[in-house]
């Protein structure tokens, strides 16, 4: 569908990418991976033919659609919130203008009458029948139906964002291309989101940070790293398992031909000046000219190993509120509203969106004063708001390593520079003024302060947005040592799920606490949905009537006993199959990792480069354990899951 071959790019004497090839089928999910600043957006604006290339040609199958959504700013102009995510032609918002004009000064009994050039070619673009598509995809992003007629304009620019994403889904291109999507949505849009995306019948190719939404999605990842594009086959966390094994090649073939090179190098040195051997010390020199150099594996994630200040002691209760109410105009958001936080808690807060997350977050900063009700704060307790903390704290003349030293805690220039380095702030950008920096840079550096300087009530809305996956473990590692109390919110799964230990879901503005992290909320309440309706059979689930039935008086207690007993040997059984099964798969991944050690191991020997074409195989068998592995892993993931609801 899609080809790139040999393309090379370069901008101001840096090459970005350098006789790269990439082929994109249709049903393909791809991600595509790399530092900020590898060319993942200069890759989308070259295929979107924005950006003219050095070298190389794109080739896109006749009449294949494409359709983009970039990470920032997508236009409105005057169009309301269902027309922009109803453009799926140039006419087709004309169109219905035109028709609802005419359908409001005349009467119902008169609309089916009509058949002019207008609604022919109205109905020939979709018709109303886009319109309601679009409906339920907005609906599923969570916009609320009293939005879908006002003007798009006074809209955030994230919900513009979610219009336009809506546009695309109603679309459908055959090429689906999404940088950062996940940015402008929350944990629920995000989730319904990543579901209707699995069934999407186009391809699809993705630029993401979010680690569990491209597990959950894509099938391939594209790499981009030292101007080339690395292909793997699997989710993020296969492709993460490939590259250390492909690095894992790369540095033994790169010491063995250091090896090799030094070597040749000590017979030149020693018999250059000779007569006799001049011209064999020519001939290993032009030996090594002619060598193709093996290039070091960069590692271009930074290992975070330092520890970050912490804050003072708290009492145990750390936050109390009482008999909250809050109100925006009609809109009630808390009617006696109660919370409470204790020390050590790491509380995320997830719900539908509007459900009052934000607001509750808020409150508890006392950046918003509740209408009635009390904020009480525990002993010892100094809480900070990272949102607040960018916007009103951060001095627009300082340079950004001036800014981050600027803190009561005693620290030296090289951790702050290596921490500003965690969050992308590396070689001249700490000496960026901040009155430059963009949003997300300063979002970013705003997170530095907050780190270096900790309150030992942390409240955090969002914190991961425009942050790279190095940049969420270096947070994710400086909140995992943080010794306070955090409340957080995240649409960031991988994020949550390494962070929180007590879950509160607001709904309606009511509160539900679940006191563990988010399996266990995700276990509590699926639990939950299945007893509302369904529960568990000997053969999968069945309704609670047959249950019922089952238990009725009519049945003998004789007869009740051989049902149970029948139902445990018939689980029994299931569960001794499904464990040879996951025993078989386990012994055939452990075969193939002992075998990729042995060869690993035997690829670093100077003594296979002696055998003549050894390496090669080796490596040849490298790959295909590497792809057999890629494919076992799920499967026995999926498999002990199986086993693991069958204990």
């Amino acid at each position: 569908m899609l080809t790139l071959s040999g393309i090379s790019k370069g901008y101001g004497g840096r090459d970005l990418f350098t006789d790269v090839t990439l082929q994109v089928n249709r049903q393909d999910r791809i991600g595509l991976v790399g530092p900020n600043g590898a060319g993942k957006t200069t890759l989308f604006s070259v295929i979107l033919g924005e950006v003219s290339v050095d070298a190389g040609k794109i080739m896109l199958e006749r009449n294949v659609s494409l359709g983009y959504l970039p990470q920032e700013s997508a236009p409105v102009g005057d169009e309301t919130v269902i027309e922009v995510a109803t453009s799926v032609a140039p006419e087709y918002v004309k169109l219905r203008r035109i028709i609802k004009a005419w359908e409001a000064d005349h009467p119902v009994e008169a609309h089916e009458e009509v058949h002019d050039d207008a609604h022919d070619r109205f109905n020939e673009l979709g018709g109303y029948q886009v319109e309601a598509k679009a409906k339920r995809i907005m609906a599923g992003l969570a916009f609320r139906e009293r939005d879908f007629e006002r003007p798009a304009r006074e809209l955030s620019g994230g919900w513009v964002m979610r219009a336009h994403l809506a546009r695309l889904l109603v679309q459908e291109p055959d090429l689906l291309m999404l940088d950062e999507p996940t940015n402008h949505l929350d944990l629920e849009a995000l989730l319904w989101f990543q579901d209707y995306l699995k069934t999407y019948p186009g391809a699809i190719l993705i630029i993401s940070h979010d680690r569990e939404f491209l597990n959950n999605l894509v099938g391939h990842i594209v790499e981009i790293r030292q101007g080339k594009l690395i292909r793997y086959r699997g989710n993020y966390d296969d492709y993460l398992v490939q590259r250390e094994a492909h690095e894992q090649q790369l540095l033994a073939a790169f010491k063995h031909q250091e090896r090799e090179i030094g070597r040749l190098m000590e017979f030149v040195n020693r018999f250059r000046a000779k007569n006799t051997k001049a011209s064999q010390a020519q001939s290993k020199l032009k030996q090594i000219d002619r060598m193709e150099k093996v290039e070091a594996p960069v590692n271009d994630e930074r290992k975070i190993d330092f520890a970050f200040p912490q804050p003072q002691r708290s009492g145990l209760r750390v936050v109390k509120l009482e008999n909250i109410h809050q109100a925006y105009g009609d809109n009630v958001v808390y009617r006696g509203m109660n919370f409470e936080a204790e020390r050590g808690q790491r509380i995320v807060l997830v719900g539908p969106n509007g459900a009052g997350k934000s607001t509750l977050l808020k409150i508890l900063a006392e950046v918003v004063k509740p209408q009635s009700g009390t904020r009480t704060l525990g002993h010892n307790v100094k809480a900070g708001y990272y949102a607040q903390y960018r916007v009103e704290n951060l001095n627009p003349e300082h340079t950004v390593l001036e800014e981050a030293l600027n803190t009561p805690q005693r620290i030296t220039e090289q951790f702050v520079r290596t921490l500003l380095g965690c969050f992308l702030f590396r070689g001249d950008d700490v000496f960026k003024r901040v009155s430059v920096l963009s949003g997300g840079e300063k979002s970013r550096l705003a997170l530095v302060k907050l780190l270096l300087d900790p309150p030992n009530l942390l409240l955090m809305d969002e914190p991961t947005t425009h942050l790279d996956m190095a940049s969420v473990d270096a947070l994710g590692y400086a909140l995992d040592q943080f010794e306070g109390t955090l409340i957080f919110i995240s649409h960031d799964v991988y994020f949550i799920r390494a962070l929180a230990n007590h879950v509160v879901h607001v709904n309606a503005g009511q509160l539900k606490h679940y006191p563990g992290g988010y399996d266990y909320y995700l276990d509590k309440t699926k639990a939950s949905s299945d007893r509302a309706g369904l529960t568990a059979g000997t053969n999968g689930l069945r309704p609670k009537a047959d249950v019922a039935a089952a238990n009725s008086p009519s049945q003998t207690r004789k007869d009740q006993k051989r049902l149970e007993a029948e139902q445990r040997q018939a689980r029994s059984r299931e569960r001794k199959v499904q464990q040879q099964i996951v025993h078989g798969l386990e012994k055939r991944i452990q075969a193939l990792e002992q075998r990729q050690t042995e060869l690993t191991h035997e690829l670093e020997s100077p003594e296979t480069y002696e055998k003549g074409g050894r390496a090669v195989e080796i490596n040849r068998e490298l790959m295909t354990i590497q792809q057999s592995l890629a494919e076992l892993t799920p499967q026995w993931e999926a498999e002990a899951s199986k086993l693991a609801v069958l204990d």
